[in-house]
């Protein structure tokens, strides 16, 4: 089904590469202007001319989504390039190596929570703001299989996407009466994105599919079709809740 966002405008964050990327691609074939922001200038940028290339509208900011200044002038970018904020997508995030919470460093753990959860707090704050003031919008904010269940040596990882689907839970409920819809999507092991194409997730990546029940590894559409729809009026009646896309692996 495609989805008529004509005249609206979607912000997505980790856009430059892997679900991001495809997200934006998919929110401009639906009608959306979109804004792509990254840490990574130049892969963000090409994203934004790919979107471009495709017959939609995009503009690029650089934003780390763990500095709060960075975060509102990304927001406050949208709004003044596109005059609104309609639907967000909140997926930018890292996956540093894992390791036995004996063996991992405080820096790695500041930087994992630092992004994965501040960063999705920044940005659910600013985009709020905005959102209330509009009349409302449609938010999804990724969070990851690992915050449903969990592994050896995820602790910070882990612990970051479980309170992501707990944030999502508490600001779906803040706005719910106000016209704000949010929802998390969590991705199971899903090919070609920036953290799973690593060389040496590689191992890790293979035995993920091998305890896949479908037996393979998602596509970036997978996700970014989920993202789209729930954005969408369509899922005008779902808000608070996390849907786990992972080919059946947290059945087990």
């Amino acid at each position: 089904m495609m989805h008529n966002f004509d005249g609206k405008v979607a912000l997505v964050t980790g856009a430059a590469t892997g679900i991001g990327r495809q997200a934006a691609l998919s929110f401009a074939a639906s009608g959306a202007r979109v804004v792509l922001a990254d840490v990574a200038k130049a892969a963000g940028e090409e994203a934004a001319h790919a979107v471009e290339a495709a017959g939609g509208r995009a503009i690029f900011v650089a934003a780390d989504v763990s500095r709060s200044a960075d975060v509102a002038n990304m927001v406050a970018t949208t709004v003044d390039t596109f005059g609104r904020l309609d639907c967000a997508f909140n997926n930018a995030g890292i996956a540093p190596r894992g390791a036995p919470i004996a063996e991992m460093s405080e820096e790695d753990w500041d930087r994992t929570i630092g992004v994965n959860l501040k960063g999705v707090w920044l940005c659910l704050k600013h985009e709020c703001a905005h959102m209330l003031v509009h009349g409302g919008g449609a938010i999804v904010n990724t969070a990851s299989i690992m915050g449903v269940v969990s592994g050896p040596g995820l602790s910070a990882y882990s612990a970051s996407k479980t309170g992501v689907i707990g944030l999502t839970r508490s600001v779906a409920l803040d706005y719910a009466r106000s016209g704000i819809r949010v929802n998390a999507v969590c991705p199971g092991g899903i090919a070609h994105t920036a953290i799973t194409d690593r060389p040496d997730n590689q191992q890790d990546m293979n035995q993920l599919m091998q305890a896949t029940p479908m037996g393979r590894l998602g596509e970036p559409h997978d996700i970014a079709d989920a993202v789209v729809w729930l954005c969408s009026p369509q899922a005008g009646f779902i808000t608070g809740q996390a849907l786990t896309i992972d080919g059946g692996f947290t059945v087990w």
